[in-house]
C-alpha cells in the first residue's frame, strides 16, 4: 500500500490515501487507551501521594486533561522509558488549588466533563471552557447533576453548554437522578469523584444505560487505586466514600484505535495482528473483533494479542448489530460495511448525533459522496451494497473517528483524500503514518 502527502499530512489541508495493491500483512501497535489514561490521571491526582502511570497515551485529549490537573495543583512529569511515555504524578489529596482558576479543555470532550466534576471538589470559581466544537457538544445532565449535589454552577453563553463556572464544596445527597442514555462520561465523571462525596454516591438513571463498558472501564482504574466499594446496575450506580491509594499503573492498547488497523485486514484482505491487546482487555471495544468475525473474517486472540485475517476470495457479509455498547466504532464498521456483499443495520447508536461531530448525519452525509448507499434511520444507519463507490473529497467535521475511518475507505477506493487530516491528533497523532506503514503485497 502507498498513500500520498504522508511526510505533511499533519498540518496540510487534506490528505490523500491510495489504494491498497493487494492484501495487507502488518503488526500495528496502536497508542495506548486515552480513556483509560484519562481515569488513572485523575484517580492518581486526588490520590495522596505519588503515582507512576505506565502507557501514557499521545493526542490532544491526554495533554489536555494534563494541563487541567497541573493547573489544579497536581506535579505530572512525563518521561520516554524504552517504548512507554510514562507520567509521575504528585497527587493533591483532594486539596485542589483555590479558584478562581479557567481550565481550557480544547476539544477534548472526556476532558471537560471530568474536569468539570472535579472542580466541584475545590474551594472558589473554576471556569471549565473549550474549543467552539466542545462548546456545542451538550454538558446540561453533569451540571444539574452537581447541582443537586450542593455545588455552584453558573452558566455562560448557553444553559447545558460550556463554558461554565463550578464551585464546591459538594453535600451529602440521598440520591441524584440522571438520564443514562445520553452519555457515560457523564456517570463516569461523578463516579471518579464519589468517594471524596460526603457519603459517596447513590445514582439513580431515568433512562437505560449506553456504553456500559465504559463505566466498567472507570471501576476497574477505581479499585486498582484503592476504591473498590462500587456498584454498577442498568438503572442504578453507588460509590462508597474513601479515598483513591497512590499506585503504579499499567494502560493496555486502546481497543478503539486498534479497530483501524483491524479493520483494513477485513475491507483489504490479509492479515493484521495488534500487539498488547487480547482477551484479558477491560475494554468494550475489543469487542470489534466479534462483529468482523460475524462478518466473515478469521480471528484469533490470546491473552496479550488479537490477529484479524479474511481470504480475499471470502467476502464479507453484512449484520444486524446493536453498538450501544461501543459506538465509537461506529464509523468503523460503517465503512467496512461498504465492502459486504449484503447490507448491513447499525442500532442502538442514536445518542451519538451529539458526539464530536453528528456521528451519523455527518457520516453518512460524507460516505454519499463517495457513490455509497447510507441511510440514516432513528438509532442507527442502514448500509447498502454497491459496486459504484468512487473517489470524493471527505470532511471530518473536527472528528477524529470519522478521519481515521475514511482513511480506511481509502485502501479499497481510488480518490479518497481526507480534510483536515490533523484532527487526529486528538487520540492517534501518528496515524497517518501507521496507516502508511502497513505493508501490501499483491496475492
Amino acid at each position: 500500500m502507498s498513500t500520498g502527502h504522508t511526510s505533511n499530512a499533519v498540518g496540510a489541508a487534506s490528505y490523500r490515501v491510495r489504494r491498497a495493491d493487494g492484501a495487507v500483512i502488518a503488526q500495528v501497535a496502536v497508542p495506548p487507551s486515552k480513556s483509560i489514561v484519562n481515569r488513572a490521571l485523575v484517580c492518581a491526582a486526588l490520590a495522596d501521594g505519588t503515582s507512576e502511570i505506565v502507557g501514557v497515551a499521545p493526542g490532544d485529549d491526554t495533554a489536555a486533561m494534563i494541563d487541567c490537573l497541573q493547573r489544579l495543583g497536581c506535579g505530572i512529569g512525563v518521561r520516554v522509558d524504552g517504548d512507554h511515555r510514562v507520567a509521575e504524578v504528585i497527587g493533591t489529596g483532594a486539596e485542589l488549588t483555590p479558584g478562581p482558576l479557567r481550565l481550557e479543555a480544547g476539544l477534548a470532550g472526556t476532558t471537560s466533563r471530568f474536569v468539570t466534576a472535579l472542580c466541584a471538589l475545590g474551594v472558589g470559581d473554576y471556569t471549565i471552557d473549550g474549543a467552539p466544537p466542545l462548546r456545542a457538544r451538550p454538558m446540561g445532565p453533569l451540571h444539574d447533576a452537581l447541582g443537586a449535589l450542593g455545588a455552584t454552577v453558573v452558566h455562560g453563553e448557553t444553559v447545558g453548554h460550556l463554558p461554565v463556572t463550578v464551585s464546591g464544596p459538594l453535600q451529602r445527597a440521598d440520591a441524584v437522578v440522571m438520564p443514562g442514555d445520553v452519555s457515560s462520561q457523564y456517570v463516569t465523571a461523578l463516579m471518579l469523584i464519589a468517594p471524596y462525596i460526603p457519603g459517596g454516591l447513590k445514582l439513580w438513571l431515568s433512562s437505560g444505560l449506553v456504553s456500559r463498558p465504559y463505566l466498567e472501564i472507570t471501576k476497574s482504574v477505581m479499585a486498582a487505586f484503592g476504591v473498590a466499594d462500587v456498584e454498577i446496575k442498568d438503572r442504578h450506580i453507588t460509590v462508597g466514600p474513601g479515598e483513591y491509594r497512590a499506585s503504579e499503573y499499567v494502560v493496555e492498547p486502546d481497543a478503539s484505535s486498534a479497530s483501524y488497523p483491524l479493520a483494513a485486514a477485513a475491507m483489504v484482505g490479509g492479515a493484521v495482528s495488534v500487539p498488547g491487546l487480547g482477551t484479558t482487555s477491560v475494554q468494550g471495544d475489543a469487542r470489534f473483533v466479534d462483529i468482523l468475525a460475524s462478518m466473515g473474517c478469521i480471528v484469533t486472540a490470546g491473552p496479550t494479542d488479537t490477529v484479524v485475517m479474511r481470504r480475499r476470495d471470502t467476502p464479507l457479509r453484512g449484520i444486524d448489530v446493536d453498538m450501544a455498547d461501543i459506538s465509537d466504532l461506529v464509523p468503523t464498521l460503517a465503512v467496512v460495511a461498504t465492502q459486504a456483499v449484503t447490507p448491513t443495520r447499525i442500532s442502538g447508536v442514536g445518542f451519538i448525533r451529539g458526539k464530536e461531530s453528528d456521528r451519523l448525519g455527518d457520516l453518512a452525509a460524507e460516505l454519499a459522496k463517495t457513490g455509497a448507499l447510507v441511510s440514516v434511520e432513528p438509532d442507527g444507519l442502514l448500509i447498502e451494497p454497491t459496486d459504484l463507490l468512487h473517489g470524493a473529497r471527505l470532511g471530518t467535521h473536527h472528528d477524529h473517528r470519522l478521519a481515521m475511518a475514511f482513511g480506511l475507505l481509502g485502501l479499497v477506493v481510488d480518490g479518497i483524500e481526507i480534510g483536515d487530516p490533523a484532527v487526529v491528533s486528538k487520540s492517534w497523532p501518528s496515524y497517518w503514518d501507521a496507516l502508511a506503514a502497513i505493508p501490501a503485497h499483491l496475492t
